[in-house]
């Protein structure tokens, strides 16, 4: 079954056999001066068009192009849906257009991209007027102060977290977006978000999940005929893959005991284009010992479905055979679903928290940085360190070094002092000492 395309998306077959999107305004509407350039929307089906057609790239543009040909024809439109040139909702609109957006912000992150920005431009001034609808350059470090007050005083109560955000993301978008429009940014403060002060707050670190838990809800989807969450779960504690990505289809089967390497298992990340290929079993003395022998037994109930490991099975009205990659939203909702229907699974227990809970695993187990990152792909220690949860294992093992170190000081020590006393007894003993000691006088 052919997916749908949105409008002006054009599907070329590459060689060797994939197939690629493109964005292609008509030359019909070249000719009446739409000047939007074509772009290559990349080969992945979900980036350019969404779900079903009806998202990714391809709804940016398209949204684009319709403000423009309405504004072409002279029709109103929507109130704040055309943005003036050189304003705020323009600036955030046409940062979503650029690859600092489309290539370096994942589709799973968009979202709350997309809320913080609705949020800025929605924002209300001292005037009644529309944070969005002023333009840039009236964007000073005072004003920026007093619409970081305007968001962290919500309806509702404090919200620094939503302020934190807020900054954040006016800082990237000023910088970004001032290198390409140098003319709307105000000179003598280019990025008024820079050197922020933030007010502080006390920061929640996210859950993290023990090993047990892990397997009581693998299993437990299992026997509910849900082997696909009970995977996904597993796959974040053992493998470290980053849940977004084991979801939208990064890990396959060809990556599972390929004939390449029939004895590992391939995890590609994403977000920093590490690959780390993770040991399954090993041979010793014609012993062979299974590292992740559970985990296995769990992917064993996975039916294939396709290529990609993880895919969702067909729906009422779909042709039989079909199968697709889950959305993020949806294996989320299925895995809350299934995390209350199984007892003994905390409210905490999420995907992310399965792979926080491999990190701390890997601290607990005393591993060096080197080796830690050598298992979960990390590029740098700092990122690595992150994620480790400061558990009652890791201090029991820092307090045995500690108390072991305590004891090894004080044994050296009392060696050293009965080193240091044994030269003065003899002395004091011994004949020839006191002889020499008397015909010295």
């Amino acid at each position: 079954m052919e997916r749908p395309l949105p409008r002006f998306v054009e599907v070329r077959r590459l060689t060797r056999g994939s197939v690629a999107f493109y964005f292609r305004i008509p030359t019909y509407y070249r000719k009446l001066g739409c000047e939007m350039a074509n772009e290559p929307l990349g080969t992945s089906y979900e980036v350019a068009c969404g779900e079903e057609g009806k998202g990714g790239r391809a709804a940016t543009l398209n949204a684009l192009f319709d403000e423009w040909n309405n504004h072409r024809r002279g029709e109103a439109g929507e109130q704040g849906k055309i943005a003036r040139y050189g304003t705020i909702d323009w600036l955030f609109r046409q940062y979503k257009t650029e690859k600092a957006y489309t290539e370096k912000v994942s589709p799973r992150s968009r979202p709350d991209y997309e809320r913080i920005m609705q949020m800025i431009c929605d924002t209300i001034d001292k005037n009644g007027r529309r944070i969005g609808e002023r333009p840039i350059i009236e964007v000073t470090p005072r004003a920026a102060d007093k619409i970081y007050d305007k968001i962290i005083n919500g309806p509702n109560g404090i919200r620094l977290r939503q302020g934190e955000k807020v900054v954040g993301l006016c800082r990237k978008v000023w910088r970004i977006m001032r290198r390409l429009h140098p003319e709307l940014f105000d000179k003598k403060h280019p990025n008024p978000w820079d050197d922020f002060t933030l007010k502080n707050r006390t920061k929640t670190k996210k859950h993290a999940v023990t090993r047990e838990e892990v397997y009581k809800f693998a299993w437990g989807c299992i026997k509910e005929g849900r082997p696909e969450p009970a995977a996904v779960a597993v796959i974040c504690f053992e493998w470290l893959q980053r849940p977004e990505n084991v979801v939208a289809g990064f890990l396959s089967w060809p990556d599972y005991r390929s004939k390449n390497w029939p004895h590992a298992v391939r995890i590609e990340h994403h977000k920093n284009k590490a690959l780390v290929w993770h040991p399954l079993e090993e041979t010793l003395d014609g012993e062979t010992v299974k590292f992740y022998a559970e985990a296995e037994d769990v992917l064993s109930h996975l039916p294939k479905l396709g290529v990609p490991m993880i895919m969702r099975r067909i729906q009422k009205g779909e042709r039989k055979g079909d199968a697709k990659v889950w959305s993020y939203p949806g294996m989320e909702k299925v895995v809350q679903q299934m995390r209350k229907k199984i007892d003994g699974v905390s409210k905490l227990f999420t995907l992310d928290s399965c792979r926080h809970g491999g990190m701390t695993e890997l601290e607990e187990a005393e591993l060096t940085d080197g080796q830690g990152r050598a298992l979960s792909g990390h590029k740098t220690a700092q990122a690595y360190r992150g994620y480790a949860k400061e558990t009652m294992m890791r201090a029991l093992a820092a307090t045995r070094k500690r108390h072991a170190h305590l004891l090894a000081q004080k044994e050296l020590d009392q060696q050293n002092a009965d080193g240091a006393a044994s030269p003065r007894d003899e002395m004091q003993t011994s004949p020839i000492s006191k002889a020499s000691v008397r015909s010295q006088r």
